[in-house]
């Protein structure tokens, strides 16, 4: 508890020393970014009565939380005008990272499926499973009529992806129980699988598309790998500007 203390102290003495620090460089906030961040904070009640029971809960009120939405304004100003801004990542340098991380841009072979279950566990008396096999079978019959899979899906499927017509979107191996893995990627698009018994149940399977292995193009993954090494540098020089501003200050703990 005094180690959470400590960090919770330590943060408030940040936040504090950013925010003098920005009005030391003279930032000011506009009103209406503090009234659109405000605005954005009501969105998430139902009511504004809600919103204003929450405010009680917490012992605020609506200025001090405006007080505390403009401090934050001016501190995130203050880190762009400081860091974000000097900061350039240049495309040698996402290169660099892409070719030095293959790992991170390879795709694993996927499969996107839906399925039919019919539940019964393992341990389930002989009479249950033969019902449930009685079941599973009598939709499979309906598949082979022709029937839409998607929709006897939302009919018999005991599984929560019935709403959704069995749709379990895109998978990769090691994310479904083996049998159901398994059966899956050793089939064709728009097929329909036999019945496969997992722990779960008995499952009709329909695969939908299939994605084979391969590794993201640095084209495709430049703009997005440039943002995230530019934020890590961003974060690496916050935390040096922030231990900067602490040694230059005078800060007395009381706790």
């Amino acid at each position: 508890l005094a180690g959470l203390k400590e960090d919770i102290l330590d943060g408030l003495i940040e936040r504090e020393l950013l925010y003098q620090e920005s009005q030391t460089a003279g930032i000011q906030v506009k009103q209406e970014a503090v009234d659109g961040q405000l605005a954005d904070i009501k969105k998430r009640f139902p009511s504004d009565d809600q919103f204003k029971s929450a405010l009680v809960q917490m012992n605020l009120t609506e200025g001090e939380v405006r007080t505390q939405i403009e401090r934050g304004l001016a501190i995130r100003e203050l880190i762009d005008q400081q860091i974000t801004s000097k900061i350039t990542v240049t495309d040698a340098q996402t290169k660099a990272y892409y070719d030095g991380n293959p790992q991170m841009f390879s795709q694993p072979e996927q499969v996107k499926a839906s399925h039919i279950l019919i539940k019964v566990d393992a341990g389930s008396a002989e009479a249950e499973k033969m019902e449930a096999r009685r079941k599973i079978e009598n939709v499979q019959q309906k598949v082979k009529n022709g029937d839409d899979f998607a929709q006897l899906a939302k009919e018999y499927s005991e599984g929560p992806s019935k709403t959704r017509g069995g749709d379990l979107g895109y998978f990769r191996r090691g994310q479904m129980v083996k049998p159901f893995e398994d059966a899956a990627f050793a089939m064709q698009k728009n097929e329909v699988s036999d019945i496969v018994e997992t722990r779960f149940g008995y499952h009709l399977i329909k695969v939908y598309d299939k994605k084979p292995a391969q590794t993201l193009a640095y084209a495709d993954v430049k703009e997005r790998l440039s943002e995230r090494l530019k934020q890590e540098e961003v974060e690496k020089q916050a935390s040096q500007y922030i231990s900067r501003l602490k040694k230059e200050a005078k800060i007395e703990k009381y706790i």
